[in-house]
């Protein structure tokens, strides 16, 4: 099929809007298992050094913040700084409490039969939504007043720099250990351990304060990348550079990963540039299928995660959350469907999965009826 080259202000790309919508699908699946004790390899993070496909798809979601960013600025690049920054500080305001409310939702658990509620200032502060609202708020203003030069050299000093932080400020002789990482350190001194995340043996958070600054640079690389589609089109050329930067990403990322590990919690530069490369390696594929052969029927499944990601990655977790808690005959809504729909007829491992398939479905169909209602929730 012949190339094709589409007026960048005549088109969004809607392999930019899959690639969303992929993203918030897979964060579903992920996120939504029927038993957390069993679990496709694919579909669990790294323990700790690695990298599976599970960690890709946060950072995936940085990445299209920043390619909704690139199209965002073409109108608040006309702004003023107090027309611009009010609305960069609102976004980010709003998004941060409402992953707030989700870290504190649903408010209460049982001791035995009783309800007893949460102590709101027990909550964890960070979370998925927080480090999005950060990101977002540094990289709008980065490419609003700097240079794109300038953002991009800030980009690559970010990285080396964080680097150096981790490697100085952490204990030897691992500094890249549980125990003895930076970031873990940081939060400890201004936070009380109850407020950070309770997954690990011990007091760590892999959304803390400091591994933020590198997640930046993935909302940064979106940004660029969004730029790039536009000014070049959909054509073969603009695949395969972006194949080839996003290969040439992740060999780096392999090459450095012996001296500064490839990390998803510590979110170390190995990890951005690694989660990058595939990011762009993904979507010039999206582009090559989508745009330039024109294989699209299958892509609206995804354009309706994308056309209301916030909104549906808020339900899903408010849903699931409220099914935890919900009791019918002293058993959890979501024990007594999962067990019932699920575990009595599949494998253990298989009806983990097809819960959260199944889940990610009905959130689809959400979708669907706000898409057909030209229903999108925007922040």
């Amino acid at each position: 099929m012949a190339e094709q080259t589409l007026n960048p202000m005549q088109n969004r790309y809607l392999s930019l809007d899959v690639l969303r919508g992929l993203t918030v699908a897979l964060m579903i699946v992920v996120n939504t298992p029927g038993d957390w004790s069993n679990i496709y390899a694919p579909l669990k993070h790294a323990d700790w050094h690695g990298f599976t496909p599970t960690d890709w798809v946060f950072p995936a979601f940085l990445f299209v913040v920043g390619n909704a960013l690139s199209f965002s600025l073409k109108k608040m690049g006309k702004l003023t700084s107090s027309q611009f920054l009010p609305k960069v500080f609102k976004r980010t305001a709003i998004i941060f409490l409402i992953g707030l409310f989700l870290n504190g939702f649903p408010f209460f658990h049982y001791e035995g039969d009783k309800i007893v509620f949460n102590n709101l200032l027990d909550i964890r502060l960070w979370g998925v939504l927080q480090r999005i609202a950060l990101c977002y708020c540094f990289a709008s203003l980065m490419v609003f007043y700097f240079k794109k030069s300038t953002v991009i050299i800030s980009s690559i000093s970010i990285l080396l720099g964080y680097w150096a932080i981790l490697y100085f400020f952490g204990d030897q002789p691992d500094p890249y250990s549980l125990e003895g990482n930076v970031i873990r350190k940081l939060d400890l001194a201004y936070l009380p351990v109850k407020n950070i995340y309770k997954y690990y043996p011990i007091p760590f958070d892999p959304l803390g304060l400091l591994s933020t600054l590198p997640a930046i640079v993935n909302v940064i690389a979106g940004y660029f990348t969004g730029l790039f589609i536009q000014k070049n089109g959909n054509n073969l050329s603009s695949v395969w550079k972006l194949i080839f930067v996003g290969t040439v990403s992740v060999m780096i990322a392999l090459v450095w990963d012996n001296y500064f590990p490839i990390n998803k919690a510590l979110w170390t530069s190995t990890y951005v540039l690694c989660s990058l490369g595939y990011c762009l390696i993904i979507i010039g594929l999206l582009m090559l299928i989508i745009e330039i052969w024109q294989i699209k029927r299958w892509a609206y499944f995804f354009e309706v995660f994308g056309k209301n990601p916030l909104f549906i990655y808020v339900l899903a977790w408010l849903v699931i959350s409220a099914m935890g808690v919900i009791r019918i005959g002293g058993k959890s809504l979501k024990g007594i469907i999962y067990q019932n729909g699920f575990a009595d007829w599949l494998s253990p491992i298989n009806a983990s999965l097809w819960f959260a398939i199944v889940y990610m479905l009905i959130m689809w169909a959400i979708g669907v009826v706000l898409d057909k209602k030209k229903i999108y929730v925007k922040v």
